[in-house]
């Protein structure tokens, strides 16, 4: 199954400084005017259709660095909570794969006709251990 993509979107400056423009700029290999005139026009996206690990780990290093990030979903175009917690499985609707596949919601597991003919191995997140 094709894993979704998300992007990151520089939805604030947050009145960050020079810290945001370098972070920025380490993130996507943009000059520092170029940087710096992303942070001056947020909201834009600034890293598109990467893996979720990737997304997550984007919006992180900009938020250490005072600027304000989000993460959406490319599929289902749902805005990732920034405490790296799943989304609720609600609206999301994927043309390639059941809601419980994607990796960026709370289910653990699935009962789509797909999972019940050849199991749930495939599940993209765990099971939560007890």
């Amino acid at each position: 199954m094709e894993d979704p993509e998300f992007t990151v979107s520089l939805t604030g400056s947050g009145g960050a400084g020079m810290e945001a423009v370098k972070a920025v700029r380490s993130l996507t290999g943009l000059s520092l005017w170029r940087s710096k005139d992303a942070l001056a026009n947020a909201p834009v996206p600034l890293i598109e259709l990467v893996p979720l690990e990737t997304a997550t780990r984007a919006a992180e290093v900009l938020r250490q660095a005072g600027a304000q990030a989000a993460v959406v979903c490319t599929w289902c175009v749902r805005t990732l909570p920034a405490d790296g917690s799943p989304v609720d499985p609600g609206p999301c609707e994927s043309r390639y794969w059941p809601t419980a596949h994607c990796r960026a919601n709370s289910l653990t597991s699935c009962d789509s006709e797909w999972c019940a003919t050849y199991g749930t191995d495939l599940l993209t997140r765990p099971a939560p251990t007890e």
